[in-house]
């Protein structure tokens, strides 16, 4: 499983642990977050700006 960090700030998307406070369950894959899917603690970045780590 991946990670994924948002460029702007400190905020990771672990595939492994999802984001449950977004509606992510553990095991959610990166790929399938939704298109339009920005950041949730900047909201400046989105999905395609997102670098796996």
């Amino acid at each position: 499983m991946s990670k994924f960090k948002c460029p702007e700030c400190a905020y990771v998307f672990s595939e492994a642990d999802g984001d449950e406070h977004e509606g992510y369950p553990p095991g959610t894959e990166f790929a399938s977050l939704p298109e339009d899917f920005a950041c949730p603690d900047c909201s400046v970045r989105f999905k395609e700006d997102f670098e796996k780590v």
